[in-house]
């Protein structure tokens, strides 16, 4: 009998390239990780692993059995959360990745709010970008991951995971309030071509998204300075640096240095989406969870 927890520990090392990174995953030691491998291999006969420089991957075999032995497990979380479901008791360890302006102006609320309703839930949070945390929920590691799409900016989503929309925001442009622009009731991207962007790093959704919404122009962004996160980019439009695009959801409060205009054509819009394994859809864990992000009075598309 092949024993399910030695797969866990396999498929963790397939999904983190190594044994010590699958054991910080799973919480357990090098070890321990180590000796389960070695007693599935025992128990199917067959070398499972085997090392390439400082990582180790799977042997063929090794691939075989966890093809057809990740559906086992996937069956297997199903057969968890429906008996979860019968008991109707929200309980467990509910893992959720999100990006930083979730975290900070949803999630946070949300998980407060969730365990003083559920005592028996214990919830673990980790931050993450988009496109990380969808890799986190498919590859099991996580059992619900929120990232953000900006306008027609693709995420990909696999057909394994289940979507769900919960709560919608809008960026505005911020600017010092000696600038300019800063008496406008609105500005578009027309208005904004010779102006020095503060923006987040090449290849995020983000960034992605204030080129897009300069195609109408005929010109890209003019970058002037870069940086990941938004709190950054207002202490350096407060600095007089530059512009910036920030979202309302999970901003500091602005003072009296800064001023955010509202922009359209188009209007910086973005939606928060939630996605989950489709093995999990009768988690009542995960259920409590999606029914609160969708019910946050944090939406702030208003």
């Amino acid at each position: 009998m092949i024993d399910l927890a030695a797969l866990r520990s396999l498929q963790a090392v397939d999904t983190h390239g190594s044994v010590v990174a699958a054991a910080d995953a799973l919480g357990f030691t090098p070890s321990a990780v180590s000796q389960q491998v070695k007693r599935l291999e025992r128990q199917t006969g067959v070398d499972l692993l085997e090392r390439i420089g400082r990582g180790v991957v799977l042997t063929d075999d090794g691939r075989h059995l966890l093809d057809a032995g990740g559906r086992l497990l996937g069956d297997l979380e199903a057969v968890e959360a429906g008996l979860h479901r019968r008991t109707g008791v929200v309980a467990g360890h509910l893992r959720i990745a999100a990006f930083s302006t979730a975290m900070r102006g949803l999630v946070a609320g949300v998980v407060r709010d969730l365990l003083a309703e559920h005592p028996d839930l214990r919830v673990s949070l980790v931050e993450h970008e988009p496109w990380d945390t969808v890799d986190l929920v498919a590859t099991g590691q996580v059992e619900l991951g929120l990232f953000h799409t900006w306008g027609d900016v693709p995420v990909d989503v696999p057909d394994h995971l289940v979507r769900t929309d919960v709560a919608r925001d809008v960026a505005d442009v911020v600017v010092h309030r000696d600038h300019a622009l800063a008496g406008r009731a609105s500005v578009t991207p027309a208005d904004l071509v010779d102006e020095g962007w503060i923006a987040t790093p090449e290849g995020t959704i983000c960034r992605q998204w204030l080129s897009r919404m300069h195609d109408g122009t005929g010109r890209r962004p003019r970058i002037a300075h870069v940086s990941m996160e938004f709190e950054s980019h207002l202490a350096l439009v407060r600095a007089g640096l530059g512009i910036a695009l920030v979202p309302r959801l999970g901003r500091a409060d602005l003072g009296e240095a800064l001023v955010a205009l509202p922009a359209h054509d188009p209007v910086p819009t973005r939606q928060v989406v939630a996605v989950h394994r489709r093995t999990l859809v009768d988690s009542p864990a995960v259920a409590a969870a999606l029914a609160a992000l969708r019910s946050s009075d944090a939406d702030p598309a208003v």
